[in-house]
């Protein structure tokens, strides 16, 4: 693997698994070292082990920017996370010391981690590989580059009909029915509603056509107190004769009012009071 390379996918993520049923199916787990010894980090006759595991899925949109090897009596740095763990039930990850990883959006960063090995301690080296430190008897190695972010992809759309008729070309002819091209079903209509007329002329009144009101199917009587007014033939007519229009001096001497009772009320003198 080139440093040179600028095809190759960047790390997304980095994590501890048990085996290769807990490690999840866009990870890669690392079985062996580079010099060809197991790469299980647990030491001593333990049942369950664990291993490091890594995965380049991009579906997330992130990138491992850095990975570094810390110990317990250090702080994580800032931007940083330790790895996640995907173990067998009542195992564990030794935490003397610990993989931490600062994870971007892709499309921040040109530079990433490209890749992760394993060695012996003090076996081998890797060439243009970043020695990250040892742990449990492994040396942690990492490869950074540049990498092609993935070209987002476009897709496609479906030109319906009701498109097509938008042209500014004219109407097109009708297309042939197909299986693909139904016609169209016409709507639905109630029961209730298919049962009322439309009045002559097909002129369709708001109140008719736009829903069903509470009048639908009620008869239209007159109160029998006013049909017996409607049957008279004696209409009572009053003339404009025997209004008598009134000046505005009549009607002020009509309302006139001179307040006397009130005046005489206010002017008598109230009786002292004696001891």
């Amino acid at each position: 693997m080139s440093v040179c390379d600028s095809s190759i996918r960047p790390v997304s993520a980095v994590a501890w698994a048990s085996n290769t049923s807990t490690c999840p199916g866009h990870f890669t787990l690392i079985s062996q070292t580079e010099d060809g010894a197991s790469a299980n980090f647990s030491r001593g006759f333990v049942k369950s082990g664990y291993f490091l595991c890594y995965s380049k899925d991009l579906s997330g949109g992130m990138v491992v920017a850095d990975v570094q090897v810390i110990t317990d009596k250090e702080t994580i740095p800032h931007g940083y996370c330790y790895i996640p763990e995907y173990l067998e039930q009542k195992a564990s990850v030794a935490k003397k010391k610990r993989v931490c990883v600062r994870l971007v959006p892709v499309g921040s960063v040109t530079t990433a981690v490209l890749d992760l090995k394993l060695t012996t301690k003090h076996k081998s080296m890797v060439q243009q590989y970043t020695c990250l430190g040892d742990m449990n008897g492994f040396v942690v190695w990492c490869l950074k580059g540049p990498f092609s972010p993935p070209a987002p992809q476009a897709k496609p759309r479906r030109v319906s009909l009701d498109i097509r008729s938008l042209s500014l070309d004219g109407p097109t002819p009708p297309q042939p029915l197909k299986p693909s091209n139904p016609p169209e079903a016409p709507p639905k209509v109630s029961r209730r509603r298919s049962k009322l007329d439309l009045p002559a002329g097909g002129v369709c009144d708001s109140s008719v056509c736009g829903g069903i009101s509470a009048m639908d199917g009620v008869p239209f009587t007159l109160h029998p107190k006013f049909e017996s007014r409607s049957s008279s033939t004696k209409v009572s007519v009053i003339t404009l004769s025997d209004i008598r229009i009134k000046s505005v001096q009549d009607i002020e001497n009509e309302y006139n009012y001179t307040f006397t009772v009130e005046e005489l009320a206010a002017k008598r003198i109230r009786p002292s009071l004696s001891g």
